[in-house]
């Protein structure tokens, strides 16, 4: 992926469709300054949208509302992906979610291959999550049913 292309390729489609993180990159609504947060609750839902799910109290919604363009960069597949949109809500509140979350789309406008010439990722980055294993399946489960609703 030497281009800049206007939806994700299969190969990243295909990754987005199973558990993962990446780092959302946002215009802090205050500062004016970039503001980059991690994210685990998204996943392609076409080749052009990547949805996700955030806490209504975090700073990334306010950010977005004041301005909805946005990054994300997904390390794995390879390389390091940054793909750029802009976010619309689709839903304010998840149903059937025991805390209030928000459920976003990203409207891709572009990817692109950020990883530095002549090299590939040879080992996507892993994460365990460190409370409870059993309350955190049970969460994702339900994020990820509920975001597939709405």
């Amino acid at each position: 992926m030497a281009e800049t292309i206007t939806a994700l390729p299969e190969p990243l489609f295909a990754a987005l469709q199973q558990d993962s993180f990446a780092l959302l990159s946002t215009i802090d609504f205050e500062t004016g300054a970039p503001s980059m947060n991690a994210i685990s609750w998204l996943y392609a839902t076409e080749l052009g949208t990547v949805r996700f799910a955030v806490d209504q109290r975090s700073r990334i919604l306010n950010n977005l509302k004041s301005n909805p363009l946005l990054s994300l960069t997904y390390v794995g597949v390879g390389s390091v992906h940054a793909i750029y949109g802009s976010a619309r809500i689709v839903t304010d509140a998840l149903p059937e979610v025991p805390f209030k979350l928000t459920c976003l789309d990203i409207e891709i406008t572009s990817v692109r291959d950020a990883m530095f010439y002549g090299s590939r990722i040879s080992v996507a980055p892993e994460y365990e999550k460190t409370y409870d294993k059993r309350a955190a399946e049970k969460l994702d489960i339900q994020v990820f049913a509920a975001m597939k609703k709405a």
